[in-house]
């Protein structure tokens, strides 16, 4: 029997890294997509235990590249069993000092990576989960789409988007066997991160969780290998917080 299959965007640094693994842990064939760095992404595969993983580079703002990384995806595998959405972007600015132009290219950017992208994505692959009979998905969002953004709003717009979307989608294609759901982290400590976390700010952040710390990668990537894998039907649509009860919605 061949080993199921996963698709995991952003997946050379990060988060993204941290999900690969957990899923190659779980015994998956892992595609990781990259954007830019193609040499951070084969050295993440190198780290995947088993074999049958590849490498697949992908700008996801333009759609045929990303219908081109999907129908990539699909030749290697034959089969797509899970799909991450996880590639974003996020960038902070003081509203108030921006012109009309500098809003325009903070908000297009990220709304069409951060939803468009995986909307897109989404759909593509639960058209071919519900051929083949099941598959899960599971977007990457952010405790940021119910708190607000100040400094951030396309970023918190996007994920919610996208929360709403995954949520639409699991409705669509429950009767296909398709499950989706969304995993909304808070910070996590990443090299993204890095400088805002050792900066300093650092420690209000780590202080805006009970647990005085923010979240490690591997969490996020055993949250979303326990969806890939162990999760129950009845948990579709579903939205799972992981912030360390840093922000706690009703």
């Amino acid at each position: 029997m061949n080993k199921p299959t996963a698709l995991v965007t952003g997946a050379s640094r990060g988060i993204g890294q941290a999900i690969a693994l957990a899923l190659a842990d779980a015994g998956f064939r892992v595609a990781i997509h990259y954007s830019t760095r193609e040499a951070a992404a084969h050295k993440v595969r190198q780290q995947l235990v088993g074999s049958g993983h590849v490498c697949l580079g992908a700008d996801l703002m333009d759609t045929k590249a990303r219908e081109t990384l999907f129908d990539q995806t699909l030749h290697h595998f034959k089969q797509l069993d899970v799909l991450v959405n996880n590639a974003g972007i996020f960038q902070e600015d003081e509203l108030i000092d921006l012109t009309r132009d500098q809003w325009s290219q903070k908000w297009q950017p990220t709304i069409e990576l951060n939803l468009t992208a995986a909307s897109h994505l989404t759909f593509l692959a639960a058209q071919h989960m519900a051929e083949q009979g099941k598959g899960r998905i599971i977007n990457i969002t952010s405790r940021g789409a119910f708190r607000g953004e100040p400094r951030a709003p396309e970023y918190g717009a996007s994920k919610a988007g996208l929360n709403a979307v995954s949520q639409s989608f699991a409705q669509a294609y429950a009767a296909k066997s398709v499950w989706v759901f969304a995993v909304a982290p808070g910070f996590v400590e990443t090299d993204m991160a890095a400088e805002l976390l050792n900066g300093p700010k650092g420690d209000s952040i780590r202080a805006q969780s009970p647990l005085g710390r923010v979240a490690q990668p591997q969490e996020v990537g055993n949250l979303v290998a326990y969806l890939a894998v162990d999760a129950p039907a009845y948990l579709s649509g579903a939205i799972l917080d992981i912030n360390g009860a840093s922000y706690l919605r009703n």
